[in-house]
């Protein structure tokens, strides 16, 4: 008799990474991991995002210990420090104007975690985003047409924000948005996830 499949839990309250777990057509529950996010002193923004993933991930298997359980997040990396999500207009644009003409990494992690098959984990998908120079009123065009407060970075280069960059170098092309999906789909299978 085959084993009963697993739940699969998405650990985000994120409406981008939701929407990219769709695309996989697979059932799954969303759960909001309860973590503090604040960054460590001197937690560079690759070991942040790390342990962010995987904390969030533990949070949500903790309550349900049977489920496969997805943790993501992203850190933008800008020569060694971390930009987070800015929430409002006035930090976004203070991080727009400190990108511009600039290479930023988006450091991306994946975490996936069962804590009754002690089934742990987590890879990194960074992405290199090279930021045209910006003007002042450029910035401010973009911001009031697309309002991305809710994206590390202050960009969506699924949209209008792809008019901001001269290039990006990655090997996983939903990582930018959120969630990197040929590395998530990897683990899941790893994890006993069926995806076709």
């Amino acid at each position: 008799m085959p084993p009963t499949p697993r739940l699969l839990i998405l650990g985000s309250t994120s409406r981008y990474r939701h929407e990219l777990l769709s695309r996989l057509r697979i059932p799954f529950d969303v759960v909001a991991p309860d973590v503090d996010e604040t960054p460590l002193p001197g937690e560079s923004p690759l070991d942040l995002a790390s342990r962010l993933a995987l904390a969030k991930a533990h949070a949500v298997a903790k309550l349900h210990p049977e489920a496969v359980v997805i943790g993501s997040d992203q850190v933008a990396d800008l020569q060694g420090a971390p930009l987070g999500k800015p929430g409002n207009h006035a930090r976004a644009v203070q991080q727009l104007q400190r990108m511009r003409g600039q290479t930023v990494v988006f450091q991306t992690a994946v975490a996936v975690v069962c804590h009754a098959t002690g089934f742990e984990q987590m890879e990194l998908a960074p992405v290199c985003v090279r930021f045209r120079n910006l003007s002042d009123a450029e910035i401010e065009a973009y911001l009031q047409a697309e309002q991305p407060y809710d994206c590390a970075g202050s960009a969506k280069s699924e949209g209008l924000g792809i008019a901001l960059l001269d290039a990006i170098d990655n090997d996983d092309p939903t990582a930018l948005i959120g969630l990197p999906l040929i590395r998530t789909c990897r683990i899941l299978r790893e994890a006993g996830i069926s995806l076709l």
